[in-house]
């Protein structure tokens, strides 16, 4: 998503850093093409309206105009705005025990997945969650709930004997005290429209249980009509935040520029994906430094330290510095990477890399790669030099590929290894000095080196 925004708006501040004077003429003309950009992605027409005025209003000073880098400025001026827009502050969520939480929105919207994906969230946060199936009118999403919690090892209520959704939250209640969870998600019914059947039931179940949260689960695809459907739902129960789904998708990313300005509730969290760990938090000034494509390191880095066994990767480490590098661990760097989710995402988070396209060739590249390594034996993993033709030939046979394929990964890993030996004592010592130093001296993180493709 924000792939069309990222690049208009990349390329207007592009031009205006090489801006040596700004006058009110060059100033009219970026602005005019930023409120373009914003309405292409289909940002609300009045939110594109303010955000270019605060900007024109901060860019207006004389201490800009005259500055030594004027386009410079102007560029931080918009990002500040940006930040703003998305909604700046902290988006943490009630540090309440029993914490209670009630997720609505649209049919369709993904609430029953995001439940599961905010309940293994807290679970790493040290809570003890239950989810509650209160989508009496689907017998399926209740079976989907419990289905779900039960592969993350997460507690569940539903009761398929009653539509009285009110009941349904207050037992769950008690159950929850029962077996001692700490944090109570009700998962809601939706409907493919707000009707007024679907408010009176949530404003009666948010009654009955109190909760300290009101989530509303918004598709990112929804555009214009985003707006409208988070002022009803706010009207009707409040809400205290929102988590923006299926921002992995090809969506314009206009909801998630509108719906904070349009109803004052922050994003809390973000959907970037299918699988369970694809929920985060939402950061304002990350995502606005990856909508104006200068990346996104800190999240990449968090995911990295999340996803990546620390002592797996430090045994690594000593085996790189080493050079004592062979084909089951460069098997086990490709795996570790692709814990990291998608290419798409890795490439959004690096610093002018989010224009980068990431097609079928680059993403089978992986999948071809394991392949090969697996294909082998555990001695020629070990030992890659007693590869000859002959057993080059049953690996590409054994993998479905070719041995061109075969010859292309041993001849990039026998370049990884000349570059690990260059890097073997003092030399290697002195570059990662300078490179911790150059980094604040902090410590490094150990994140896996991406294959050549």
């Amino acid at each position: 998503m924000f792939e069309s925004l990222t690049d208009k708006l990349s390329k207007t501040l592009r031009n205006l850093r090489g801006t040596g004077r700004l006058t009110e003429d060059n100033m009219a003309e970026a602005l005019k093409e930023v409120r373009a950009a914003l309405l292409s992605a289909d940002v609300h027409f009045k939110v594109a309206r303010e955000f270019i005025d605060r900007v024109k209003a901060e860019c207006s000073g004389q201490e800009v105009l005259k500055s030594v880098s004027p386009g410079q400025q102007v560029v931080k001026i918009i990002n500040d705005e940006l930040v703003s827009l998305l909604g700046e502050g902290t988006n943490e969520l009630s540090d309440k025990r029993p914490l209670k939480i009630m997720l609505v929105g649209l049919h369709g919207s993904g609430k029953t997945t995001s439940t599961a994906k905010l309940g293994r969230f807290l679970a790493k946060k040290n809570y003890k969650p239950l989810l509650v199936g209160c989508d009496v009118y689907r017998p399926a999403a209740i079976d989907q709930l419990e289905t779900l919690a039960k592969q993350e090892s997460l507690g569940f209520y539903g009761d398929r004997t009653t539509q009285d959704v009110s009941r349904v939250g207050r037992d769950a209640l008690k159950h929850a005290k029962s077996e001692g969870a700490d944090a109570i998600l009700f998962d809601t019914a939706g409907r493919l429209q707000i009707d007024e059947n679907l408010i009176e039931e949530i404003k009666q179940l948010r009654k009955k249980v109190e909760p300290d949260e009101v989530l509303l689960v918004a598709d990112s695809a929804l555009g214009q009509e985003a707006v409208n459907v988070a002022r009803h739902f706010h009207d009707a129960v409040r809400l205290t935040g929102i988590v923006m789904t299926k921002l992995d998708g090809d969506a314009r990313g206009g909801a998630a520029l509108s719906m904070k300005a349009i109803t004052g509730v922050p994003i809390r969290f973000a959907g970037t994906g299918e699988k369970p760990g694809d929920f985060e938090t939402f950061h304002p000034d990350r995502m606005a430094s990856r909508i104006l494509g200068m990346g996104d390191v800190v999240s990449l880095v968090e995911k990295a330290q999340e996803s990546i066994d620390a002592d797996e990767a430090e045994k690594m480490a000593e085996k790189m510095r080493k050079a004592d590098f062979n084909l089951e661990d460069f098997l086990g760097q490709l795996r570790q990477i692709k814990k990291l989710g998608s290419m798409e995402s890795i490439m959004g988070m690096l610093p002018g890399m989010s224009g980068v396209q990431v097609g079928d060739k680059e993403k089978q590249q992986f999948s071809r790669t394991e392949a090969i390594i697996l294909a082998m034996t555990p001695r020629e993993r070990h030992h890659p030099n007693i590869l000859n033709g002959s057993r080059r030939m049953r690996i590409a046979k054994g993998s479905g590929t070719k041995v061109s394929d075969v010859n292309q990964l041993l001849k990039q890993y026998t370049q990884m290894r000349k570059m690990m030996k260059s890097m073997k004592g003092k030399k290697g010592k002195k570059m990662m000095r300078n490179l911790q130093s150059q980094m604040g001296g902090g410590n490094i993180p150990n994140i896996p080196n991406m294959p050549k493709t």
